[in-house]
């Protein structure tokens, strides 16, 4: 008999030919992407392998001094696994510039966001500039659940032309590298075996633009946020049933005006797949701006 494709083969088969028709259609032949030694970035990085050859894919290391060893290490590791071109640019300069140029406006304040912020921006202009001049379609790699509480930054992490993982949840990210790794089929023009290294599926997740920075800080854990997300975004389900279902009202409600609060960084995003039953934008449109909340 034919082999019948299970839902995890099925969902990649969709973003990497989603991702190879979109690029066929519209012109490119290669893309590149900020490769930071984390999950999205090394499974975005694989599937851009097996929809377009390692040849025609390009990785690029945007490190600061808040970028571990072992980040470096990760992404590299990654990317030789795949067979990837990959090279650094640092930012330490650009980032100094951009302070030196804003030192008299922001003279007296404290370092916050702005500063995180400045960092990602700085990587989408140099990512940008590179897609630019070579003609590479600069590929984002924010996952659903980043995607739903704005858990990126807009014009930073955000710029490019196409998100091959938009609709796929964190909780699957990490499950959909782990069935990469044990398979392969005769459509994937990438490499076979286990092309993301063990060590990116494994350590807490970390955006870097601070010491110490872990998703943690800012986000419920993971496995709580998606299933939270799943009652809010994919069932329509009110506040009260998914507190019923054993979730803290105050986290239910966090999460609800991040939702909320994040439509017009999603009216700005790049365009992926759709794989979900309710994927941003194509399914699930509201407001720009909405003062109503559903209540605990």
């Amino acid at each position: 008999m034919a082999h019948q494709p299970d839902e995890w083969e099925q969902d990649y088969r969709a973003m990497t030919e989603g991702l190879r028709d979109y690029m066929r259609k519209s012109g490119f032949k290669t893309a590149l992407l900020g490769m930071s030694g984390g999950i999205d970035s090394a499974l975005v990085a694989t599937i851009a392998a097996d929809a377009l050859g390692p040849e025609n894919v390009l990785c690029v290391m945007l490190p600061s001094e808040y970028t571990s060893a072992e980040s470096l290490e990760d992404a590299s590791d990654c990317a030789n696994r795949l067979g990837i071109r990959i090279e650094t640019v640092r930012i330490d300069g650009a980032r100094d510039a951009v302070d030196g140029a804003l030192a008299h406006l922001m003279a007296g304040t404290k370092p916050d966001l702005t500063e995180e912020n400045i960092q990602s921006r700085l990587r989408g202009v140099l990512l940008m500039a590179l897609s630019n001049k070579f003609g590479g379609l600069l590929l984002t790699t924010g996952n659903k659940s980043e995607v739903a509480v704005g858990y990126s930054t807009i014009y930073g992490d955000m710029a490019g032309g196409y998100n091959p993982i938009k609709d796929l949840y964190k909780t699957r990210v990490f499950e959909t590298c782990r069935w990469r790794n044990a398979n392969h089929r005769d459509w994937m023009k990438g490499k076979s075996g286990e092309v993301i290294t063990p060590r990116i599926i494994s350590k807490p997740p970390s955006a870097e633009l601070r010491p110490d920075q872990k998703d943690q800080d800012s986000l419920p854990p993971y496995e709580v946020l998606d299933a939270i997300l799943d009652g809010l975004v994919e069932r329509d389900l009110s506040v009260k049933e998914i507190v019923a279902m054993g979730h803290e009202p105050e986290v239910v409600l966090k999460v609800q005006g991040l939702l909320y609060a994040s439509e017009w960084k999603r009216y700005q995003a790049a365009p992926g797949p759709r794989i979900s039953r309710k994927a941003f934008w194509l399914d699930r449109r509201y407001p720009l701006v909405n003062r109503w909340r559903d209540k605990a």
